[in-house]
């Protein structure tokens, strides 16, 4: 068995693996990405933050937010899809900050997975956090709350994620990072003007929930029925954008600027 880079809470644990560095060639076929067609220690090498959810046009959003966000020059309206050869999945850069979208389901977030791990993996990047950018249903809590992932549990409540690989039935953890969960909640105050909390998400084959960050768009146990205004939900879905805005602002500390990089004397 092979070392790897994998993908470990909301951290990014690169682990050297032989079979990935010996490849003549290495085909991120659903990110129309590959080794020999792009540089991608150039293109990825400085990324610091991988931010996630369904939409493509959400994830586009998010990366404009994040180039106002962090003052890249422009105004980020002409932000390029890097994966505009495949209709699978959009990708956008800002700065230090990489927004993809993965689609509904665990197989298609899972196909994405993959292939950005081994992207990151031959970009040689380092000490990079993954998160998850969304929305779901609540249960007990009011419309509007943010939830911040302490672990994902599937149908039976259990925090596990239950694959067969090569006829062997493996389970993993679905526990998230708690350091960056409580980083996260300590961000949250400084946006007083909604509640965040942490609590477990449910991931079912379904629909898909598991969200490292995401908002409650109703309560549950009073209804399933989204019946707020559509205004309303836009906003609702930009209060985990602002969350994850605050905590990169954060990370980063000041930096000076070029075009849209980032530089840092380490």
């Amino acid at each position: 068995m092979t070392e790897t880079t994998g993908y470990s809470g909301s951290g990014l644990v690169h682990i050297k693996n032989p079979y990935l560095d010996s490849m003549e060639e290495d085909v991120l076929y659903h990110l129309d990405l590959g080794t020999k067609t792009h540089n991608l220690l150039a293109m990825f090498g400085d990324i610091k933050f991988v931010c996630v959810g369904g939409s493509p046009n959400r994830m586009r959003a998010f990366a404009q937010f994040m180039h106002k966000e962090l003052g890249l020059m422009g105004d980020g309206e002409d932000l390029a899809d890097i994966c505009a050869g495949t209709d699978r999945y959009a990708m956008y850069w800002a700065g230090p900050v990489l927004s993809i979208s993965h689609g509904m389901g665990i197989p298609s977030i899972s196909i994405m997975l993959h292939e950005l791990i081994k992207l990151l993996h031959h970009a040689k990047c380092r000490d990079v956090t993954i998160i998850r950018i969304g929305t779901s249903g609540g249960l007990g809590i009011e419309a509007g709350s943010v939830v911040i992932t302490d672990m994902a549990v599937d149908s039976s409540f259990k925090p596990r994620f239950e694959q067969v690989v090569l006829d062997d039935v493996v389970v993993r953890s679905t526990e998230l990072d708690e350091d960056l969960a409580e980083e996260l909640l300590a961000c949250s105050k400084e946006i007083p003007d909604f509640c965040t909390l942490i609590g477990h998400t449910m991931c079912t084959y379904d629909f898909y929930e598991a969200a490292v960050v995401c908002v409650a768009l109703l309560d549950r146990l009073e209804g399933d029925q989204i019946r707020a205004p559509r205004e309303v939900l836009q906003e609702y879905q930009q209060r985990p954008q602002r969350l994850i805005a605050a905590f990169i602002r954060k990370r980063l500390g000041p930096r000076p600027l070029v075009g849209n990089t980032f530089f840092s004397s380490n």
